[in-house]
C-alpha cells in the first residue's frame, strides 16, 4: 500500500467530524477544535523525514502487528489522530474489532493475542513510558525470546517512530475523524 505522505498524517478540519450527522445524539457533539498548527505545511523537510522513517520502519514488521503497536501507544499518548488512524488501518488490514478494543486490556485478554503479540504490547509500553529511565531486561528479553535481532530492532524502531507521530499530533492538536484508509480503488 503506498500513501502519499502529504494525506496521510494531516487532516482537513470540518464543522463536524465526517459522519457525524448520522449519529444520533450528533446534536449533542462539542464543535472539533482547531489544530494548533498545521505542522506538515510550516516545516514540510521534518514532515518528509518523519514519512521517510515511517516507510522504512513498515517494510520491516508484520502489518498487522505494526498496527497493534501504533493503537497501543497512542491509547498511551491520548493521541486521537493517531488512533484514529491506526485502527482504521488495523481494521482495513483484516484486524478484528475485538482484538482492537481488548488492546487497553491486553493483560486481561490474554486469550486474544498470541505470547509474540504480548511481547510486543509490554515493549511498546515500556519504550514509551519510560518512568523507569530505561526499557527493563525481563521486557526486552520477552520481546528477543520472540523476536529475531532485525526484527526486534524493526520492532523497536517501530514503536519510536508511532511515539514521534503521537508527539507532532498531541503537541499540535490535530483533530481525529479525518482519516481514510487507502484501499486498492484509491
Amino acid at each position: 500500500m503506498t500513501t502519499n505522505a502529504t494525506d496521510r498524517h494531516s487532516t482537513a478540519p470540518a464543522a463536524s467530524a465526517p459522519g457525524a450527522d448520522a449519529h444520533p445524539h450528533a446534536h449533542d457533539r462539542l464543535p472539533v477544535h482547531e489544530p494548533r498548527m498545521a505542522w506538515a505545511k510550516v516545516a514540510p523537510d521534518i514532515y518528509q523525514a518523519m514519512f521517510g522513517l515511517e516507510q522504512a520502519v513498515r517494510r520491516g514488521i508484520d502489518p498487522v502487528l505494526y498496527e497493534l503497536v501504533k493503537i497501543r501507544a497512542s491509547q498511551i499518548n491520548h493521541c486521537a489522530v493517531c488512533l484514529d488512524m491506526h485502527t482504521k488501518d488495523a481494521l482495513a488490514a483484516g484486524e478484528s474489532v475485538e482484538r482492537i478494543i481488548q488492546l487497553s486490556a491486553w493483560e486481561e485478554s490474554r486469550h486474544f493475542y498470541s505470547a509474540k503479540e504480548m511481547a510486543a504490547f509490554e515493549l511498546t509500553e515500556a519504550v514509551t513510558v519510560l518512568t523507569d529511565g530505561f526499557v527493563p531486561d525481563e521486557v526486552y528479553e520477552r520481546a528477543a525470546a520472540h523476536f529475531d535481532e532485525t526484527e526486534l530492532a524493526y520492532l523497536i524502531s517501530a514503536i519510536t517512530v508511532i511515539n514521534a507521530w503521537n508527539r507532532f499530533g498531541v503537541s499540535t492538536r490535530t483533530p481525529a475523524g479525518y482519516y481514510a484508509p487507502r484501499t486498492a480503488k484509491n
